[in-house]
């Protein structure tokens, strides 16, 4: 079998496990807390603490996969995700399955960015694009259908499957990660900054769970401001150290590269904004149209779909527009389809929505591909880990705050209105806030370079090498003019 293929696939099976696990789970908890005796509110802390153990591993990621190689730990974390799923499906105590949790998340912080790793190893950067796609739809159909399917399950099943359907997608994924992945390590790992790793811990930790908490309403104001101003310090304190060591378990000083920096910022920003429409859209067509949760999921899911249309064109589209005009002028034009969300009323044809979120998919699918794929065109290979574990991290806390930014938006509306309770016109504002903040990213896309990604894209290389070949013509030419000059004026010397 061609590895260029399957081992997209096979990262991409591992990453749609967890996309999935991480949200049908939102759907089940009423039920889960009633059978383990507790309040839905209270078991906010599954939600939570996962996302708490992702931030406080992500950064050691990079350092692992060098040290013991990608493939053994790709694999042991698939491994280790099994093990907390199990752990969920056999928890009968809140602390219980708050722990199985935790472990999901320490099995999770190394799957997403060895994943990555894994793939830009085993693929020529001349098909990246299009192992980019495969990689990307996971990210866009889990968040989408893992609302219904987790309904679905728990409805008609138990809640214990929403977890157990895990084990036969991970056996199959660690199969097949040891049988096509080349057992690729570093001969030389750099020492593990074991002081970075807590302040990065810690600061990350911070943020992304008191993000992540600030739209639940789980915790006091003042709690999750602290949470925020500690992780902020935190990460303040470990900027001045990765200055002054070598082996830093995130490192910023990669910044300096165009296409990174314009990935990570740009994509922050971009991501923000769409991260929030899996957590917004749902509770519209639920809270604000009254549609049962298996219907608002029939809905969402044109999401998905404009996303699997992408697969096949993203790499032509890159190709003929190259990274720096698409992904400037394609984030406007994502943003002004989220935006078009604003738009929607409960007399608006459920049709109509449709279409939307399906061609909204596609540029959205067609923007994550490309970010994904540019933040490396370029990083050397011995910075590859390091690469894969900063934009991991990026895109962790620009989920958590996309969350809050929407739910913050939506209760700044309901305050203004003086309302009480959630109604469809509550979030109109926030998708407006939204959409604005992933529009703005695109002045961080304009800054690329013109030929930003031209290796990997395919993009004007055709044109370079001919306009190289014709400076070389024009010096060979006039080589050989000058030498026939200096041959005439010897001549004539010579009479």
């Amino acid at each position: 079998m061609n590895k260029q293929r399957v081992i997209p696939l096979i990262v991409a099976t591992a990453l749609f496990m967890e996309n999935m696990d991480s949200t049908v789970i939102a759907t089940s908890l009423p039920a889960i807390a009633r059978d383990i005796g507790t309040s839905p509110l209270t078991l906010k802390l599954a939600i939570t603490s996962y996302l708490l153990s992702l931030a406080v591993f992500i950064p050691a990621s990079g350092w692992t996969a060098d040290r013991f190689g990608a493939r053994r730990v790709f694999s042991s974390a698939v491994f280790v995700f099994m093990i907390g799923s199990i752990g969920c499906a056999l928890a009968n105590s809140v602390e219980n399955f708050v722990f199985a949790r935790i472990l999901q998340g320490m099995g999770g912080a190394m799957m997403t960015p060895v994943g990555r790793l894994v793939l830009l190893r085993s693929v020529d950067k001349s098909a990246l694009v299009g192992a980019m796609a495969w990689v990307t739809i996971p990210a866009l159909i889990g968040p989408v259908i893992g609302p219904p399917v987790g309904g679905f399950i728990t409805t008609y099943f138990s809640w214990h499957w929403i977890f157990l359907i895990n084990i036969p997608i991970g056996i199959v994924g660690i199969v097949m990660a040891l049988r096509f992945i080349d057992p690729i390590k570093s001969d030389n790992p750099e020492p593990f900054d074991l002081y970075g790793m807590v302040l990065a811990g810690i600061g990350l930790a911070g943020l992304a769970f008191g993000l992540s908490v600030a739209g639940l309403n789980l915790l006091p104001w003042s709690v999750v401001a602290s949470l925020v101003a500690i992780g902020a310090i935190a990460m303040t304190l470990y900027v001045r150290h990765s200055r002054r060591t070598n082996s830093p378990v995130l490192d910023f000083s990669l910044l300096r590269l165009p296409t990174l920096r314009a990935s990570i910022v740009g994509g922050f920003m971009f991501r923000l904004g769409i991260g929030a429409l899996p957590f917004l859209l749902p509770l519209l067509m639920q809270i604000g149209f009254g549609l049962s949760p298996f219907q608002s999921g029939l809905v969402t899911f044109g999401s998905s779909a404009g996303a699997m249309g992408m697969k096949a064109l993203a790499a032509r589209i890159i190709r003929a527009f190259g990274f720096r005009y698409l992904m400037t002028v394609n984030a406007v034009v994502s943003s002004v389809f989220l935006a078009a969300c604003a738009l929607f009323t409960p007399a608006t044809p459920l049709m109509l929505i449709l279409i939307i979120l399906v061609v909204g998919g596609f540029f959205r699918s067609l923007q994550f591909t490309a970010i994904n794929t540019v933040a490396y065109a370029e990083v050397e290979t011995a910075q590859m880990s390091r690469a894969t574990t900063l934009t991991s991290v990026n895109q962790q806390l620009a989920i958590s705050a996309g969350v809050a930014v929407g739910a913050f938006s939506v209760e700044t509306t309901m305050w203004m209105h003086q309302a009480s309770q959630i109604t469809a016109s509550s979030f109109a504002p926030a998708f407006i806030v939204v959409a604005i903040t992933s529009a703005l990213s695109s002045i961080f896309f304009w800054q690329m370079p013109d030929d930003a990604g031209s290796e990997i894209s395919g993009r004007k290389v055709a044109a370079i090498a001919s306009r190289k070949g014709a400076e070389k013509g024009k010096e060979k030419a006039a080589t050989k003019t000058a030498s026939e000059t200096t041959q005439d004026a010897r001549d004539q010397r010579l009479g």
